[in-house]
């Protein structure tokens, strides 16, 4: 049988477990994103490279990653997809495994910022979000009929108000509520905004000053040439190399304990954004896993 990256079928045996959760009932824009965590894990399993250059091993031989898909999310109101993600991340984090949540809209991560505040204390866990958008929204009835405080731009205000501090990076584009909201500073909120001066990434990592450390990953917060399949694409990003740098020091300065990648809506006749987002995921495995290949 051939080698694959998901090695291990067992979830009480693995280090990573990672959970799909193809869910988009807030999408705001283009559809898709339920066929993202899809496409992701078929690129895992043949598209990426077992060898990591950086590493000059092969990841999958030390590390032991599972797979769990969570089904029939689309027939679940927001509040059940939720409660549905909360419950599973949370079983999963008791037992010490490492959760990589893959979406789906970015709503989908607030189920897991629930379950690691009930491990974690909030002040002590930064979440770093690379995102063209703030996702600070209290709601979407700026630009939604049927208004939704669980909608995918509002979940990093969820985040906020169970008390992780934020830094977000690349952000281009924002409301005047949301702009309103991460200039308070008693709401600690950190945010980069992109344009024709790009922050070093050791301006950023400053930034960062808790033990522990959560990334929540929106493709549309790369450049679209590097992600161009994906629900709400802004001009500009982060390069791709610019962005695997910060990932990793982010990773060497601070303790990751979990990590996502949303909003993967799959073109047709291209596979560049989940060919990307697989090769993110790899990485930042190989990298949080580091200590096992010595």
């Amino acid at each position: 049988m051939a080698k694959k990256i998901i090695n291990e079928e067992n979830l009480e045996k693995a280090d990573v477990v990672l959970v799909s959760a193809p869910y988009e009932k807030t999408a705001s824009s283009h559809k898709g994103t339920v066929y993202g965590p899809e496409k992701v894990v078929e690129c895992l399993d043949t598209q990426i490279e077992f060898f990591d250059r950086k590493f000059k091993v092969e990841a999958n031989n030390f590390v032991k990653i599972s797979h769990l898909y969570l089904e029939n999310l689309e027939t679940l109101s927001p509040a059940e997809t939720l409660e549905e993600i909360k419950s599973q991340a949370e079983k999963l984090i008791q037992k010490n495994k490492f959760v990589f949540l893959l979406g789906g809209e970015h709503s989908v991560s607030i189920g897991v910022f629930q379950a690691l505040a009930k491990k974690y204390n909030p002040k002590d866990v930064t979440i770093l979000q690379i995102d063209a958008h703030c996702d600070l929204r209290k709601d979407d009835s700026d630009y939604s009929d049927t208004p939704s405080d669980l909608a995918h731009s509002t979940v990093m205000r969820h985040a906020s108000a169970l008390g992780f501090p934020l830094v977000q990076v690349g952000i281009r584009t924002y409301s005047k509520d949301e702009y309103e909201y991460f200039t308070d500073k008693k709401n600690k909120v950190t945010v980069f905004e992109w344009g024709k001066k790009i922050p070093e990434t050791k301006k950023i990592l400053k930034s960062i000053k808790t033990k522990y450390l959560y990334l929540t990953i929106d493709v549309d917060g790369f450049d679209p040439a590097y992600m161009p399949g994906t629900g709400t694409p802004v001009q500009g990003g982060l390069e791709w190399w610019y962005g695997l740098e910060l990932i990793e020091k982010a990773i060497t300065k601070s303790e990751l304990i979990g990590a996502d990648i949303v909003e993967v809506s799959p073109i047709p006749e291209s596979v560049l954004t989940e060919y990307g987002a697989a090769q993110l995921c790899y990485t930042i495995i190989a990298n949080k896993f580091q200590k096992k290949f010595k």
